[in-house]
């Protein structure tokens, strides 16, 4: 059995939607940004956020500050607030230890993206990582596993895992990677999508599934 595992970045190892909340309650405070900037920007970066977002900020409220101004303040934000719990970090130390090797698949900016494993220490645990804006490519594109297993120093041909709360990203683009997967529990379950090999509450439950397969 491959000892491959790809984990998501957002809402699976890490809990964006806090540090979202946080950080843009910081930038809007540290740029005077009206109650209706704020409601647009918690609105807009939901899901996901870039800089092109901050253009749109700019245009749409009249804003004296630059767009990257905006963008660079925001990610030094979200990298500070943003946090991994200590027993997931642990978690995949002890994968490795195991010889497993662990990657990160995410959707998202590469500075972004980069600057959140970086302060959560995440990027010290994990072998090589892909984010979507390297390629401008988005889960469940294969070509975002491809190039995740290829900084890993393995190949998709051998198989592994995916670990991840999206259904079609993580769950349906693990699947068409030729991967097994494990979904995180949460958002709504689509219709026509295969079901993961493994359903978890909490990524820690992921971890010891895949510890437990280190002995088969």
């Amino acid at each position: 059995m491959s000892r491959t595992v790809f984990f998501d970045l957002d809402g699976t190892l890490a809990d964006r939607q806090s540090a979202l909340s946080d950080a843009l309650t910081g930038l809007c405070r540290s740029r005077a940004l009206s109650p209706d900037a704020e409601q647009w920007l918690r609105i807009q970066l939901a899901d996901r956020a870039t800089v092109g977002d901050f253009v749109r900020l700019q245009d749409a409220f009249g804003l004296e500050v630059s767009a990257a101004d905006l963008w660079q303040e925001y990610v030094d934000l979200m990298a500070a607030a943003v946090a991994c719990r200590p027993e997931v970090l642990e978690g995949l130390a002890r994968l490795r230890a195991a010889a497993w090797t662990v990657g990160v698949v995410t959707n998202g900016a590469g500075d972004i993206q980069r600057a959140k494993l970086a302060a959560t220490g995440l990027a010290d645990v994990v072998d090589g990582v892909a984010v979507s804006g390297d390629l401008e490519i988005r889960k469940p594109d294969r070509s975002l596993f491809e190039l995740a297993a290829s900084r890993c120093g393995v190949s998709l041909a051998d198989g592994g895992w995916m670990v991840g709360d999206n259904p079609a990203g993580d769950v349906g683009g693990g699947q068409q990677a030729g991967l097994r997967t494990i979904w995180l529990r949460g958002r709504p379950w689509p219709d026509g999508l295969p079901a993961a090999h493994h359903v978890v509450d909490d990524v820690t439950d992921a971890i010891t599934i895949l510890l437990n397969k280190s002995s088969e």
